[in-house]
């Protein structure tokens, strides 16, 4: 048997490796290595979570942000970004149609200051007392510990908070003066602490990464043990200093998106929209290869184009949740099946 292969039986058995042989995994594998990955990941997928796809309604609340990473279209130096922040009326308005639609888990996503904390609390504690047996995830940066306190108290279940990347160093390359690579990570394990089920994640092909960091986003992802991790393509966007960086691999992610599942079995794993961006098919290649959710957009046509993160983003068609039909219907094509569900995370026993 080939190297790689051995190696990822080891991963697969143990759900553990030093980062020298993550390193190596990235470094050296190829289409068949790959191929075999995503054959194991997807049978430890199928003994935790069967066939079923969970499905999350996103409503973009808002691209207002106070932070200025580099690689971002809503960036706060952006002034060509046309900013809006949804009303407390226009959130329930996704959130009901989502739930005519089968959607069971809404994800509250937006640039940092969006809303202010209060209008925050005040939309989770609506969605929860409206749809009772649904789930609230926030994605919506970084807050001090008392703030995501009061967001679980309000009702939030998940919590995403994407880390971007392990390595202080290339954290540093990504982000400006002012953001704090310890706070980032501060902020995981403080929503841990609390309660959430979190997510973390980070792009694939960002400026500056290389094989190395890649091996510490896996091996931080063994040690954080998250409950919920999104991986996508590095995609760049017009008015950012790497507009001319070139995009992630689609085959790369879908890799790590294996490794990741062997990692940690009963992850729940999103196919994400930057991968169904760059790849028509990209969303099913991530569910055969061990993804098991997919984040249709419920927000309001309109603002839809606005919420722009990266170039060239899918907003309309099979992506929103109102092509629900189109999107089981392309599931169902590769044996899987898109689930009125909350989706939760499910303890290993």
């Amino acid at each position: 048997m080939r190297k790689i292969q051995l190696l990822t039986d080891i991963l697969h058995d143990r759900h553990s490796l030093s980062e020298k042989e993550y390193e190596l995994l990235i470094m050296e594998h190829d289409e068949e290595d790959a191929a075999y990955a995503a054959s194991l990941a997807d049978a430890v997928r199928r003994q935790h979570y069967g066939t079923d796809i969970y499905v999350r309604g996103l409503i973009e609340v808002g691209n207002i942000c106070r932070n200025d990473c580099y690689y971002c279209g809503i960036r706060r130096s952006n002034k060509k970004a046309d900013r809006y922040a949804l009303t407390n009326e226009q959130i329930l308005l996704c959130a009901e149609e989502g739930y005519r639609l089968g959607y069971r888990t809404f994800v509250m996503q937006g640039g940092e200051g969006s809303l202010p904390l209060e209008r925050i609390l005040q939309n989770v504690e609506t969605i929860k007392h409206h749809f009772p047996d649904a789930a609230v995830t926030l994605s919506l940066g970084e807050y001090e510990r008392d703030a995501y306190q009061a967001m679980f108290d309000a009702g939030a279940d998940r919590y995403l908070l994407r880390h971007e990347t392990a390595d202080r160093e290339h954290y540093q390359k990504l982000h400006p003066d002012g953001m704090s690579f310890e706070h980032r990570m501060r902020c995981l394990q403080d929503l841990k602490e609390i309660g959430f089920q979190t997510g973390c994640g980070f792009m694939v092909g960002s400026p500056y990464q290389t094989a190395h960091h890649l091996a510490k986003d896996l091996k931080f992802i063994e040690e954080f043990s998250p409950q919920m991790c999104g991986i996508g393509p590095f995609i760049p966007h017009k008015d950012t200093i790497f507009r001319d960086e070139p995009a992630g691999s689609v085959s790369l992610t879908i890799y790590l998106l294996s490794l990741i599942r062997l990692i940690k079995p009963n992850i729940l794993l999103p196919a994400t929209t930057a991968l169904g961006t760059l790849d028509p098919l990209g969303r099913e290649k991530g569910v055969l290869a061990g993804a098991n959710v997919i984040m249709p957009n419920l927000s309001p046509y309109e603002v839809r184009p606005k919420y722009e993160l990266y170039d060239h983003k899918i907003s309309t068609g099979e992506e929103s949740a109102q092509s629900r039909k189109n999107l089981e219907k392309r599931m169902e094509a590769i044996g899987f099946r898109v689930v009125t569900a909350r989706g939760d995370y499910k303890e290993s026993h």
